[in-house]
């Protein structure tokens, strides 16, 4: 015996052929509409305004995705839904003639054009009166059951397009993602910047500590790697005379999946010359408040009991003082990974001396510091081990003039004051190789001869901002994890 669902598909099949030996086309090139449904909608409204009474607009042509079918004897109600928004249609056998027979070779999902004056039912609903329609797409597998609630999170990712069609706030938040990138984009631009592309695909995979993506270029016979950061091509710019610049683009990183992470997301750097960390400090928490102010309207986001204010000016500690009140551990008590390691695991922080120093301070940040900074925090003036691309700080040995920026416990922004020493840079570099061939650590930042010759043309002071649009979107929206934020987020592989 077949199954519901092989049955639903043979009959979708059979309607299919149906309408093809009857010359229907269920797939026809075009179809003119005259208002989007939102805009079908106000117009009525509008009308309304002005007369009393029953009343009937002009004859409108709308069209979108059948979500509703109801009745199929002498009247048929059914709803479609575009882009915009939702309305119902109403269609008769006496308006239509014989074209009402085309009625019963409709289902749910299908796509669908309709055309007759607005008007409002005794209920409030607003309807389209239809004196003509056309099929426009033919759909062959159905909706799933409870299209208006699809909630297997599984189905959600895989498949985002029926996530869309189900949970209409799904691409809200989608719509609100992209306000935000709109937003930031005129921030900057605003403020003189230059928006730039930069490869993708690169010989040197540097610019961050990440695992990199490789690939092979046949005709050039070398290996190539997807972009880990826009950084070092960014400053290249600056070298070359641009003052200010960003760019928003993907980057790909080897690494693990979880609510925070994901292989692929959307980057943005900025870098502005005569400018250091403190400029982009007081740039971020002005960026972010804007962002929410256009976007959401308010600087506020209420999280649980919670309300987090993103206005400026947002609070700073240094890092060293941030972790030695979290835990006790004074970093500067620890100078090599081996005390440092044993350290952290006599307060319970997992650690080995196989680590470098610098991402053994990561650790601990991550682990005992950043759950704790719901409001937005700065946290300043990292080890040098953690940062070489990164300026030293002046009266600080061994610490250099960076910043992260944390927001609801989350890593929201990244920002040095560049070093622009290339005699220092190429050492800190070398040193960071040794890392690599001593540790076999592949998430070490890495040389790149290219930029450095860049760097010994001269660059000027500069100040360099990373941050994630995913986690930005996340933290506006109230969103947990990152895949909510990714249309189509990374998911193993069915067949494994």
């Amino acid at each position: 015996m077949p199954e519901r669902g092989e049955e639903l598909l043979h009959s979708r099949r059979e309607k299919l052929e149906g309408l093809r030996r009857r010359g229907i086309d269920p797939f026809p090139p075009r179809y003119h509409r005259t208002h989007d449904i939102r805009e079908a909608r106000e117009l009525l409204a509008r009308e309304e305004q002005d007369r009393r009474g029953d009343l009937r607009t002009e004859v409108v042509s709308v069209a979108g995705r059948i979500v509703a079918l109801r009745g199929m004897g002498r009247a048929t109600f059914l709803d479609i839904q575009d882009g915009t928004s939702r309305v119902q249609a109403h269609l008769r056998r006496d308006l239509l003639g014989d074209d009402y027979e085309l009625v019963r070779d409709l289902d749910l999902g299908d796509f669908l054009g309709v055309e007759g004056p607005l008007f409002r039912t005794r209920t409030g609903e607003v309807t389209v009166e239809v004196r003509a329609f056309a099929l426009l797409c033919k759909a062959l597998r159905p909706l799933p059951e409870k299209w208006h609630g699809l909630t297997d999170m599984e189905t959600r990712y895989r498949q985002r397009y029926l996530d869309l069609i189900s949970n209409p706030e799904v691409r809200e938040a989608f719509e609100l993602r992209a306000r935000v990138i709109a937003a930031v984009r005129n921030f900057l631009n605003g403020r003189g910047f230059v928006e730039v592309d930069t490869p993708v695909l690169v010989p040197v995979a540097a610019g961050a500590m990440a695992t990199p993506f490789v690939t092979h270029h046949k005709v050039l016979d070398e290996e190539l790697y997807l972009r880990i950061a826009l950084e070092l091509y960014l400053k290249r710019l600056i070298v070359g005379g641009f003052d200010k610049v960003y760019e928003i683009g993907r980057v790909f990183r080897n690494e693990g999946v979880d609510q925070d992470h994901n292989p692929e997301f959307t980057l943005l750097e900025s870098y502005e010359a005569y400018a250091d960390y403190n400029d982009v400090m007081h740039m971020v928490e002005e960026m972010v408040a804007f962002v929410a102010e256009e976007v959401m309207g308010t600087t506020e986001l209420r999280r649980g009991d919670e309300t987090i204010g993103l206005s400026p000016p947002w609070r700073r500690v240094r890092l060293r003082e941030a972790i030695e009140d979290a835990c006790g551990v004074d970093i500067d008590d620890y100078p090599d990974a081996a005390s440092l390691s044993k350290r952290m695991q006599e307060v319970g922080i997992e650690a080995t001396h196989r680590e470098n120093r610098g991402r053994l301070v990561d650790k601990l940040l991550s682990a005992v510091v950043e759950p704790k900074l719901v409001q937005p925090t700065f946290v300043l003036d990292y080890p040098e081990e953690m940062s070489p691309l990164a300026k030293p700080r002046p009266g600080s040995p061994g610490y250099v003039e960076r910043f992260e920026a944390f927001v609801g416990g989350m890593e929201l922004a990244n920002a040095y004051t560049e070093l622009n020493d290339p005699d220092l840079q190429r050492q800190r570099l070398e040193e960071q190789e040794s890392l690599r061939r001593t540790l076999g650590d592949e998430e070490v930042e890495r040389l790149d001869e290219d930029f450095l010759l860049a760097l010994e043309h001269g660059m000027p002071p500069t100040g360099g901002l990373g941050m994630g649009m995913d986690r930005l979107t996340m933290i506006l929206t109230g969103q947990r994890t990152i895949r909510d934020t990714l249309l189509f987020p990374h998911m193993r592989s069915r067949q494994r």
